[in-house]
């Protein structure tokens, strides 16, 4: 039988061709299986190597060290060259620095609080969380009665959440300072007065998140003028992020000056500042959230095998609301650097090995041998445990919020300053050097790091750092990587941000409350504040589509949008 012919040609391809095609084939398929096989050059995960033969979850830094490192470690530190990166910016200040300075003073247009308090409306205000949330509360509080028109009586400090700390106002802050400073932009009283010849009851009530101006005004005003007492409960983040421009200023105004620590924090707090810079003239400050309640609600995955999974996930079955992605929060930079990884950024960023850090952190998830491969690329680790006295530390050391406002003072001081995750410490504190010079203030940008940690095994050491100093580019606190109005306002107060037009250099000295005093050009968002939905409280008026401009960069999704109204201790953890 005639076969019939096939469109195009009766072609067959030759045996030895075939052969040889087969022969390519298997031997793809055997390279393929071969990088399946093979192990690694580096771990798959950065803690996973120092997180095998872990020590107790509460084993803490000591000046020794503690903890080792297993043979993969140490080679991968090795590979790490002893001066960091082979490329090296400005690190330890902002040329741009000296053209911008904090610029805080009120408009003509603001009047005294002699004229606009009205004498029978009182606000009192419970704060919420650890030391830097309730900071925002107290600072909130202050443009609260200004909007109000009301005295405001010195906050209450929470003292029942998850810190336990049980100080009061006066015991963390100079209130003699706080209620004078202020004194021409809201009445503040110790106690609550008298109104009418008699002591009022306090209505008790809450507003909504981020509330606005007008919120304030069509919510708790009519309260207030029948009540004449109110009492605003769990007091914090319940100020929209943006206001009039003379509010913003105000907000700058307690924050920047008008919240002083106590004399014997302060005192405390500069005699570790005095012992790091014996110890070297630069000196880094590394706010390190790496406690087990930390990472537990992360919900990632930081490679210490079923034990991790067991510890952690037994804190996770506190919040029933919580269900945790670990690939899908690490891929979206929500999860906090490891120590190890913070080390690599620093020295692939140019930071030398023989630079001294001061850590300020809780307790670490592994203790000692968590921060073994960090203690190997910076030998020189501090804390304030390790540069001072057990007697030196005694009046605070009971006392949570003391001994954050310790490490406040310190971190606020660096020549460098860095921290591993996005919560409120980091971001007041990166307001706070923004206002007061732009100091280096390094912010990693995990979403872009976290695929190069996983493949730097992969690429020589200058690739590393040549990508890390590609992916920081505007997270190294540099004025004007940041769009004004982007972000929290503590974080990115750029209505109190000024611009020198004069071209000399301002010190913090000379950043006084002195409306002579400001000669330059504010870097502000618009004046007039967006009311759209403020009665629903929720809705946050930063426009997350709006296209950044050149040159500046988006601030990562706050931590309040994984926070569920029924799960509040997730709030206080993420407090600090």
């Amino acid at each position: 039988m005639v076969q019939a012919r096939r469109r195009g040609g009766s072609y067959r391809c030759p045996r030895r061709a075939a052969l040889a095609a087969a022969a390519l084939l298997l031997f793809l398929l055997a390279a393929v299986a071969l990088l399946y096989v093979s192990p690694p050059p580096v771990s798959d995960h950065p803690v996973v190597a120092s997180s095998r033969r872990r020590r107790s979850a509460h084993a803490l830094l000591n000046s020794s060290g503690g903890g080792s490192m297993d043979e993969s470690e140490r080679r991968e530190i090795s590979r790490v060259p002893t001066n960091g990166s082979t490329v090296r910016d400005n690190l330890w200040g902002s040329k741009l620095a000296s053209k911008f300075y904090g610029c805080s003073n009120s408009s003509n247009k603001f009047l005294d609080s002699n004229i606009t308090t009205q004498t029978d409306r009182c606000l009192m205000i419970v704060t919420s969380g650890g030391l830097n949330q309730q900071r925002t509360g107290i600072i909130d509080a202050v443009v609260a009665a200004r909007i109000l028109n009301a005295t405001l009586v010195v906050p209450k400090l929470d003292q029942a959440s998850f810190w336990k700390d049980s100080s009061n106002f006066s015991e963390i802050f100079d209130a003699n300072w706080f209620i004078s400073s202020l004194s021409k932009d809201v009445k503040i009283v110790k106690e609550l007065p008298e109104i009418g010849g008699k002591l009022r009851a306090p209505h008790r009530m809450r507003v909504p998140r981020k509330c606005t101006e007008r919120c304030y005004l069509n919510r708790v005003l009519p309260a207030l003028l029948k009540k004449h007492v109110i009492r605003l409960t769990k007091f914090d983040y319940r100020l929209a992020n943006r206001l009039q421009t003379d509010l913003q200023k105000l907000r700058c105004r307690v924050n920047y000056h008008a919240l002083r620590f106590t004399a014997p924090i302060q005192e405390m707090g500069e005699k570790l500042i005095q012992r790091m810079r014996e110890r070297s003239k630069y000196f880094i400050a590394l706010h390190l959230r790496f406690e087990p309640d930390m990472l537990a609600f992360s919900g990632c995955y930081y490679g210490g095998g079923e034990k991790e999974r067991r510890e952690l996930g037994a804190i996770r079955k506190r919040w029933k609301g919580l269900h945790p992605n670990p690939e899908k929060g690490r891929r979206q930079g929500r999860c906090p650097l490891t120590p190890e990884e913070v080390g690599l950024m620093l020295r692939a960023l140019g930071y030398s090995k023989d630079v001294h850090i001061y850590v300020a952190s809780g307790e670490i998830y592994g203790g000692a041998r968590t921060l073994a491969s960090l203690k190997a690329l910076f030998p020189n680790l501090h804390t304030k445990e390790t540069i001072s006295s057990k007697e030196e530390l005694a009046p605070f050391s009971k006392y949570s919020s003391r001994m954050a406002a310790l490490d406040f003072i310190v971190c606020d001081e660096s020549d460098a300053f860095v921290a591993n995750n996005n919560g409120n410490m980091a971001k007041i504190l990166a307001g706070r050097r923004r206002y007061f010079g732009h100091k280096r203030t390094i912010r990693p940008n995990a979403k872009r790091l976290y695929p190069l940690f996983l493949s730097r095994g992969n690429m020589s050491w200058d690739a590393f750092s040549s990508k890390v100093h590609m992916f920081q580019k505007g997270f190294m606190g540099e004025p004007k990587e940041l769009r004004p109005g982007r972000g929290e306002f503590h974080e990115n107060p750029s209505s109190c941000i000024c611009e020198r037009t004069d071209g000399k250099a301002k010190s913090r000295k000379d950043q006084i409350l002195d409306i002579s005093s400001d000669r330059g050009k504010a870097m502000d968002e618009p004046a007039v504040p967006n009311y759209i939905g403020e009665e629903v409280g929720e809705f946050d008026d930063d426009d997350e589509d709006a296209p950044a401009e050149k040159g500046m960069v988006d601030l990562e999704m706050d931590d309040d949008a994984l926070v569920r109204p029924e799960d509040p201790e997730l709030e206080q953890i993420l407090s600090d």
